[in-house]
């Protein structure tokens, strides 16, 4: 398993070079960059302006522009915000533990109530709860994410039940430990329902159609045939493994979260890394947006690397091939 880890993690370096290559390749034909607001100020000194190109590489080629942050990285330093005046990896340090908070609560909102609704709709296949449940997911899946957070935004400006915006409260540094905790799961609430409701439907359907197809396996039969009682079937052997293929798509559901969190915290105005991320782009903040998709990649691997220990886990099965 060890040997299993140092692979998946040895194959990262060739992904993350070849995406940040390609992210690079495409913000220097872009026109202009971070420099061309400061360019059209005229406070500002020519000769300034020259140092600074020079400093970065700007004057030169994209390659070497990239050759030259690469060595920086290999260093541990991802550059400096020109919009922000902060390093890189200050910026992202600030901004990344409010995207994991929200992206965690998100993941774990949706996988504790669509696993259940799943297995009920299963369980009572045609009945009124399955077609209800299924309206419903239908319905949440239609609408997309952007949208859905507008209409909570709308719902806290009515009710004033929500805050708007922010991750914490003006007072926040002033409150007590339970105190902090309790204002950061209220601000947390509205982005949580705006990111999670859409994965709630796609995993409550992909559950109800692992459970079902389980349920016609073999082994399923045979544990009937020895008399064991209808719970222990379902919840310890066929839940078991209908279970699998959502462990699979672990990854992609919590690396996916980043891409979705994009939007919904520009909507909520929720001061994440997606927000960032579109702000850099804008402002052609060159290193921000690098180093912001360099961590993209790299929670799409180990989401991918923990689902595989996951299933490993869950499924002797696997165990049993990698010991061989």
């Amino acid at each position: 398993m060890i040997a299993f880890i140092f692979r998946r993690l040895l194959m990262l370096i060739p992904l993350l070079l070849a995406i940040t290559m390609l992210v690079f390749i495409l913000m220097s034909l872009a026109p202009g960059d971070f420099l061309t607001p400061v360019k059209a100020q005229r406070d500002v000194p020519a000769e300034l302006i020259q140092a600074i190109e020079t400093e970065f590489g700007l004057d030169r080629p994209w390659y070497v522009q990239y050759y030259k942050w690469l060595g920086n990285v290999l260093q541990g330093n991802l550059g400096h915000s020109w919009a922000y005046k902060l390093p890189v990896s200050d910026l992202i340090g600030q901004r990344l533990w409010a995207t994991f908070l929200l992206s965690l609560s998100a993941f774990v909102f949706s996988w504790i109530i669509a696993i259940p609704l799943g297995v009920l709709a299963a369980v009572y296949k045609d009945s009124i709860f399955d077609r209800v449940s299924a309206g419903l997911a239908y319905t949440a899946l239609s609408i997309p994410e952007f949208f859905l957070a507008l209409l909570l935004v709308f719902f806290a400006a009515q009710t004033g039940l929500f805050p708007l915006g922010g991750a914490t409260s003006i007072d926040y540094d002033y409150l007590s430990f339970g105190g902090q905790v309790l204002d950061r799961a209220h601000h947390l609430i509205l982005p949580t329902l705006a990111l999670g409701i859409g994965s709630i439907a796609s995993i409550m359907r992909i559950m109800r159609a692992n459970f079902l197809d389980t349920i016609r396996a073999g082994f399923v039969a045979t544990a009937r045939a020895k008399g064991l009682r209808e719970r222990v079937v379902m919840f310890k052997h066929v839940l078991r493994n209908a279970i699998n293929p959502l462990i699979s798509a672990f990854g992609f559901t919590f690396s996916g979260l980043l891409s979705g969190a994009l939007m919904v915290e520009i909507v909520l105005q929720y001061p994440g890394l997606g927000q960032l991320m579109y702000q850099s782009i804008l402002r052609e903040d060159q290193f921000v947006v690098l180093a912001s998709v360099m961590l993209g990649c790299i929670m799409l691997v180990v989401g991918n690397l923990l689902a595989d220990i996951l299933l490993a886990w869950s499924d002797p099965r696997i165990r049993l091939e990698n010991k061989k």
